[in-house]
C-alpha cells in the first residue's frame, strides 16, 4: 500500500487543513495548555507556505491523508536558539508501524537540504527509538511543560540549490 504513498506540501486553501490541525490539536495541545483548536488552526495556516520555511507536509494513501510533518523555525518556547525544527510528525494510528513516519521525516531533511541547511532538531517524549534509527542522536533531555522531552538533532550535507525532491502542492 505504501506504494501509493505521496507526500505533498500544505498550501493554505488545503481542504486537508481543518483535519491536519485536529490531529495536531489532539495529539500536542497539552503542550500549549492555553491555546484553542481555532487558534492552533490559525498557526498552522500561518505554517503552509509554497516554499521555504515553515512548512507543513501531508501524506496521502490514495488521496487519503493518513500522516503529518512540519519543518519549523522554533518548536519550543524555551529553546528558541535552537533552529530549525522538524516537528509535528504525526501517523494516523491504523498506519503506524509501515514505515510511513520515516517517509514524512526523510522528505523534511529533503526539503531542509535543499535549502542549504546543514541540522535539524525534534522533541519528543517517547519516539526516540524511531528517530536513533533515522540516523539522529541525543542533544539533552529535559522537562518540558511538565512533560520530560528528549531534543534530538540530525547533521547532514547541504545541497542548496540542488533539487533533491519533488515536491508537490495540495
Amino acid at each position: 500500500m505504501l506504494e501509493t504513498l505521496e507526500i505533498r506540501r500544505l498550501l493554505p486553501g488545503s481542504p486537508h487543513l481543518t483535519l491536519v490541525a485536529k490531529w495536531q490539536y489532539e495529539q500536542w495541545g497539552n503542550l500549549s495548555p492555553k491555546t484553542s483548536q481555532e487558534a492552533w488552526q490559525e498557526e498552522l495556516l500561518r505554517e503552509c507556505s509554497f516554499d521555504g520555511i515553515p512548512a507543513v507536509l501531508l501524506a496521502l494513501v490514495k488521496g487519503y491523508p493518513v500522516a503529518t510533518a512540519s519543518l519549523v523555525e522554533a518548536d519550543m518556547e524555551t529553546r528558541r536558539e535552537l533552529s530549525p525544527w522538524l516537528a509535528s510528525v504525526y501517523v494516523l494510528p491504523e498506519w503506524r508501524g509501515q514505515g510511513v513516519a520515516s517517509r514524512l521525516v526523510r522528505k523534511v531533511e529533503c526539503e531542509a537540504q535543499s535549502m542549504g541547511i546543514t541540522r535539524l532538531y525534534l522533541f519528543t517524549p517517547d519516539q526516540q527509538a524511531l528517530y536513533h534509527r533515522l540516523g539522529w542522536k541525543d542533544k539533552e533531555t529535559l522537562d518540558y511543560q511538565g512533560v520530560s522531552v528528549s531534543i534530538l538533532t540530525r547533521e547532514f550535507a547541504s545541497r542548496r540549490g540542488q533539487s533533491v525532491s519533488d515536491t508537490k502542492y495540495i
